[in-house]
């Protein structure tokens, strides 16, 4: 027997709204089961997870050897002289990236900007789409 979830487990899942679960149902965009309450099948709940999580495009027209690349918006950069945090809001993902204080001036980081985080390994690379 397949799994299938009630509309705010399925919501949780999916990081939206109970409300936006039950849009979707009424859209067509996710089915449901004959089961009462209504539930949504899980393979259904996993390929819209799996939708939902497609990352933003890449601004930085880059070719890079590193796929795990996370856009997002910068949401703090803390710095004092010589080292910095900044957090990127990426989708669903929070990356914290230290890095030299040097490194966020010359990018220009700051909250509100676009920005790619870049993980290889345990490192986090920062870059900002090119003028």
């Amino acid at each position: 027997m397949s799994a299938s979830y009630k509309i705010a487990q399925a919501a949780r899942l999916l990081g939206v709204s109970d409300d936006t679960v039950r849009r979707w149902v009424e859209q067509g965009t996710l089915p449901v089961t004959d089961a009462t309450p209504t539930e949504i099948p899980g393979e259904a709940l996993a390929q819209r997870a799996v939708e939902l999580a497609r990352a933003a495009d890449d601004p930085t027209d880059v070719l890079s050897s590193a796929r795990n690349r996370f856009t997002g918006i910068v949401t703090r950069v803390i710095a004092d002289d010589v080292m910095a945090q900044v957090d990127i809001q990426a989708g669903p993902h929070r990356v914290v990236s230290l890095m030299s204080a040097e490194a966020v001036r010359d990018l220009g980081l700051e909250v509100g900007s676009l920005a790619v985080a870049v993980v290889k390994a345990t490192t986090v690379i920062v870059e900002v789409p090119g003028t």
